[in-house]
């Protein structure tokens, strides 16, 4: 029989909050998580507004000496942790640590740290790099740091898929537990690239929202007049483990992590496929995983970016896969609210499905007002809806063809 994975912890770090619980109430209230940015000088920019995390005060959190040796994404990750495994009430300890894993993905990883070292080497030469440099800017920074600040020394690895990194981060992590490698995985996705080497690129490849006379309704995902993603940080973590010693410990279960897919497009390095294929095989082998029809998906949380093509691509798929279905079964994109959190969304869109699960809440697509044609779905618009919610899917598509969608359940025990 296959081992069975729930959740039994989650943190959250997010443009419209610092917590989970903080996230979440944002959500519901509809709040946008985008202004003009403040970390650097943008007026040079085309796009000159982003979705930053707001009052995230590292060394009141680690202490000044310990916060200077982290890149911003690890300080992310590990802050988005410690909620986790606070709330799990998971004791790290000699009788567990060799079964305790800890995979993190991230899109870029340290570029912060990159940008930061190489003006110290310009302006002060190549002796005064910093000797935290490579622990800092490596993408595995996060997984190995966390590490040694809980003690875990089970599998331990970083993957790199794009903005689908953190949904498959989770997947993965699923599968190490499924196939007895360990007994409980801290997973998730952490990004913070709001630089502007970073936004620089992403605005010549198009792939950016210009409106910056109203920066706040900037992304709206699945409206006709969405003109490309809003960047956002943050980063989303998840206490996984395997049912029976999650049952033994006594831990409260918040969910059960039913399904995984993953596919590559095999199409273009950052273009979606038209017709969504990639996509729709990757929800079908993640229905295919859960042992779950198309009838048995109650909401399916979006990746949704507010770009021309990848809206009308995913609605694509998700009609490939439902059929007639698709028209009645709620989607929506919590981007609209954080931005694109690039290698964290999917992390952080799977704390807001098992808080759907939980509280029977879907939440909005915000700023939604025209309708695309391309895009006929029911998109949730503008207000929270309640609903009964057994199993809801997420899904997270990078550059690179990366899909990955992941299905979770409402725990029966």
């Amino acid at each position: 029989m296959r081992r069975r994975v729930v959740i039994t912890g989650m943190g959250c770090i997010s443009p419209v909050g610092n917590t989970v619980k903080e996230t979440w109430d944002g959500m519901l209230a509809g709040k946008s998580g985008t202004a003009m940015i403040t970390a650097f000088d943008a007026s040079k920019h085309k796009t000159r507004f982003a979705a930053e995390v707001k009052g995230f005060d590292a060394s009141a959190m680690f202490g000044h000496r310990e916060a200077r040796k982290m890149d911003r994404f690890t300080q992310f990750a590990t802050a988005a942790a410690m909620e986790a495994l606070e709330q799990s009430g998971l004791k790290i300890d000699e009788a567990n640590r060799d079964r305790v894993g800890i995979l993190i993905g991230t899109g870029i990883g340290g570029l912060g740290t990159i940008m930061e070292q190489m003006e110290v080497m310009r302006e002060r030469g190549v002796d005064r790099v910093s000797p935290f440099l490579v622990p800092m800017m490596i993408s595995d920074s996060a997984a190995g740091m966390l590490a040694i600040r809980v003690g875990a020394r089970g599998p331990n690895m970083a993957i790199a898929t794009a903005c689908a990194s953190g949904n498959n981060a989770i997947g993965d992590a699923v599968e190490t537990i499924r196939r007895g490698s360990a007994d409980v995985m801290i997973a998730g996705g952490a990004e913070a690239s709001l630089l502007p080497l970073a936004m620089a690129g992403m605005n010549v490849m198009g792939a950016l929202s210009t409106r910056n006379e109203e920066p706040e309704t900037a992304s709206r995902p699945f409206d006709k007049t969405r003109d490309g993603f809003v960047m956002g940080e943050g980063a989303g973590i998840v206490i996984l483990e395997e049912l029976e010693y999650a049952r033994t410990r006594g831990a409260n279960v918040l969910g059960e992590l039913a399904g995984y897919g993953t596919t590559d497009d095999a199409h273009h390095i950052s273009a979606p496929a038209e017709n969504g294929a990639g996509a729709a095989m990757s929800m079908k082998l993640a229905l295919e995983d859960a042992n779950l029809t198309v009838n048995d998906v109650h909401y399916i949380n979006a990746h949704g970016t507010s770009t021309p093509l990848n809206d009308k691509s995913e609605t694509a798929a998700i009609k490939s896969v439902f059929g007639e279905q698709a028209y009645t079964i709620p989607v929506s994109s919590t981007k609209s609210m954080t931005g694109h959190l690039l290698g964290a969304s999917g992390a952080v869109e799977a704390v807001v499905s098992i808080m759907a699960i939980r509280s029977g809440i879907i939440p909005p697509t915000i700023h939604y007002q025209t309708p695309d044609p391309d895009c006929d779905l029911d998109y949730v618009p503008n207000q929270s809806r309640q609903a009964v919610l057994n199993h809801v899917m997420s899904n997270s598509f990078g550059f690179g063809g990366h899909n990955a969608t992941l299905v979770f359940s409402r725990f029966d025990s």
